[in-house]
């Protein structure tokens, strides 16, 4: 059971098709957008405000370090976010799709 490559030209043409991969899109960028600019910032502030993530919050511990967990906490926040949207909006969309070209 194959799809002729005249329905898969008229499947990419489509604007169902289209709004699909220009919101996977969106989202991915969104979010790679605010973990970069969160890692990056982490970054920049190591090497220009070293003072700052020296502090001493205990003994043996600056503020360095639980900020660099956070991030990685971020991180997997992040994941978790696009994880979730994919698997309640995206998923369905992508099923409903097919639904349409096999049908067709």
């Amino acid at each position: 059971m194959g799809i002729s490559s005249e329905r898969v030209k008229d499947i990419l043409a489509s604007e169902k098709f289209k709004n699909l991969v220009k919101k996977r899109m969106r989202v991915s960028i969104t979010l790679t957008i605010i973990m970069l600019i969160v890692y990056f910032g982490f970054i920049l502030s190591i090497a220009f405000y070293k003072e700052l993530l020296a502090f001493n919050i205990g003994e043996h511990l600056t503020i360095g370090l639980p900020i660099g967990i956070g991030i990685i906490v971020f991180a997997w926040i992040l994941t978790g976010i696009y994880t979730r949207w994919a698997n309640k909006e995206y998923d369905k969309s992508v099923r409903e799709l097919r639904n349409n070209i096999l049908e067709g």
